[in-house]
């Protein structure tokens, strides 16, 4: 698995994911890596409506990526379960070991 392929560096230097969101899901967090689709699979138990699921997403990943919120933004795919998400003040390098970890300590 190399989660790798769901990030890139911008020209600025953030880091831009992509990710796959399930919303209405009975639990939230990263579920695993999408290898077919290159994308990080993110559940959330908010619905896609409202941009309720958009806010879940941001509140979710910074709380298992150990980031601040504000360092994260929806960047696509707003009314997509495919989006993309830019991360300011991290390396793609830090994102890939942070991202790994959580997946290798899933059930």
């Amino acid at each position: 698995m190399s989660v790798g392929l769901c990030l890139s560096q911008a020209l600025d230097g953030s880091v831009v994911m992509d990710i796959e969101v399930q919303p209405n899901s009975s639990n939230q967090g990263l579920l695993g890596f999408n290898p077919w689709r290159s994308r990080l699979t993110v559940a959330v138990r908010a619905e896609a409506k409202d941009g309720m699921a958009n806010r879940a997403v941001v509140h979710v990943l910074a709380k298992v990526l150990e980031l601040n919120s504000k360092a994260l933004i929806i960047t696509a795919g707003h009314r997509s379960r495919f989006k993309s998400v830019r991360i300011e003040g991290v390396l793609v390098d830090e994102m890939i070991r942070r991202i790994e970890e959580r997946l290798e300590a899933l059930p």
